[in-house]
């Protein structure tokens, strides 16, 4: 049975903790990348030729040199990017919050554009100067790079310059600036200013800006210029984007990224989210990666939200880790994937503490609003659905128990517990909510099985960033219980067999 078309205004292209999308184009092909805070591998980047079918390819920060662990806290790590291609190489800008290297970059040579899925990025080069966030790169026609970014410039004496978005002539080898960097349009007026992106479309230079905060206020603003630094018009239509204070499903619609398409129209990637249950509502999944297409008016852009519509990638699978090594989609908080785990001869993982400090848990994300996933153990092991440390439900099993647990904030409590033998199948499920009554009325039910016995169904307000804060979504972890750990088989699967 085919999968249905859905419009890219209320399905995300890339659903899941995808946040801060940037994207770029080289031919007929187009790059995305994401946000991915304390995860590591760091930075997911896909391929499509069509805008709307993303596979992913590779993690561009897959190496500690590249993504410096810092102090691995929730919601640090790998903040806002951009993604671009010039002069033969796709580069990469970012923020690690945590460890205090400036602004972050790594490039790849394109060889053909057959090597997808074999880029091989370099040794960073770190901008000490630009104290901030979410930095941007462009080049003009005589080759000067600029970058962009929301923040400070750190000054020789240790102090800081004041907020804002500013600019300034990078010197990509060395990492510092050929002058003194100074500040550009400071948006709408709006609250949090950030995320700019630079664009040198036909004779002007446009500014994009993120405005009103990652939530319920987020809107899209822009504005235009002559040169790089200024003086900044802003659009009077501003914000260009926004859902706020409208019924519409999808919402805190924000940090877009512009791209030309290969048939010379163009289009734009954002983050939004799908929040659910009653007010005020509560998103699981994290902030995801939707596409709207972009007409010119006047030299402005107008966002066309009901352009593209398409049928999603399922996102199921089952993965008995016979390849010989963990996946892309295989991730782990503040910690390694090779420190966690080890792929076994002939399939099957060995899992371990890693002993660093870390929660120690080998992570996918959650892509559907409803869904089911399993993890077959062998002796003993871990299984949760998890927003950071301190939110999270799941199964433990160890001397012969399967023991359900739950931690919200400072309290954790074991939920009931079930005998289990050498081998044990831990299921949790995310189904429609049974509120008592209209105050209790979440965006789901968390179901907690071993081995077919229910130990407990929690409320899934509990895991949402409204509760937890935070700018991460719903993962789901693997982990050791003690020694002798052995995952044999993972599972996820939508609830309904297609998409939420």
């Amino acid at each position: 049975m085919s999968t249905p078309r859905v419009s890219a205004a209320v399905h995300p292209i890339v659903s899941g903790f995808h946040p801060d999308p940037t994207v770029c184009r080289v031919g007929e092909d187009y790059y995305l990348a994401h946000s991915s805070f304390e995860y590591f591998p760091g930075a997911p980047l896909f391929h499509s030729r069509d805008l709307v079918s993303w596979r992913q390819i590779g993690n561009i920060l897959d190496r500690r040199g590249q993504f410096l662990r810092g102090d691995g806290r929730p919601s640090g790590g790998i903040y806002g990017s951009t993604l671009r291609h010039h002069d033969g190489r796709l580069y990469f800008v970012t923020t690690n919050v945590g460890h205090d290297m400036g602004q972050t970059i790594v490039s790849a040579e394109l060889v053909s554009d057959t090597d997808h899925a074999n880029l091989v990025w370099s040794d960073p080069v770190f901008v000490p100067q630009a104290a901030g966030i979410d930095p941007d790169l462009a080049w003009d026609e005589d080759g000067t790079c600029y970058l962009t970014w929301t923040g400070a410039v750190r000054t020789d004496d240790g102090g800081r310059s004041a907020n804002g978005i500013w600019q300034g002539r990078l010197d990509m080898k060395t990492g510092g600036f050929e002058e003194p960097p100074y500040r550009v349009w400071e948006g709408s007026g709006l609250a949090y200013p950030e995320a700019p992106h630079l664009y040198r479309i036909g004779d002007r230079w446009y500014l994009l800006l993120a405005e009103g905060g990652t939530e319920r206020g987020h809107s899209v603003t822009i504005a235009r210029a002559d040169r790089p630094e200024g003086p900044y018009e802003p659009c009077p239509r501003n914000p260009v984007l926004t859902h706020r204070s409208t019924p519409h499903p999808v919402q805190n619609t924000g940090h877009a990224d512009l791209v030309e398409t290969a048939d010379g129209d163009w289009a734009a990637v954002y983050l939004a989210v799908r929040p659910g249950g009653f007010t005020p509502s509560f998103h699981v999944l994290g902030r995801e990666t939707f596409l709207a297409g972009v007409d010119w008016v006047d030299g402005w852009p107008v966002f066309d939200e009901d352009r593209y519509e398409f049928a999603p990638d399922p996102t199921g699978f089952t993965d008995e880790f016979t390849a010989g090594r963990l996946g892309l989609r295989w991730v782990a908080p503040a910690s390694e994937p090779g420190k966690i785990a080890t792929v076994r001869d002939g399939g099957g993982l060995d899992l371990r503490d890693p002993a660093d400090g870390s929660p120690g848990l080998l992570c996918v994300r959650v892509k559907d609003l409803r869904w089911e996933a399993e993890a077959a153990f062998a002796g003993s092991g871990r299984f949760e659905v998890r927003i950071d440390d301190r939110h999270r439900y799941g199964l433990v099993y160890a001397e012969g128990r399967v023991t359900a647990e739950a931690r919200i904030g400072g309290v954790t409590a074991e939920l009931g517990s079930v005998a289990a033998g050498p081998e044990a199948v831990l299921r949790i499920a995310a189904v429609e909510c049974e509120a008592e009554t209209m105050t209790a009325y979440g965006p789901d039910d968390l179901v907690l099985t071993a081995d077919g016995a229910e130990l407990a169904r929690l409320d899934g307000r509990y895991l949402s960033t409204e509760v937890a804060t935070g700018f991460t979504g719903r993962m789901l972890g693997v982990g050791a219980a003690g020694t002798g750990s052995v995952l044999r088989r993972f599972a996820y699967r939508p609830a309904d067999g297609t998409q939420s």
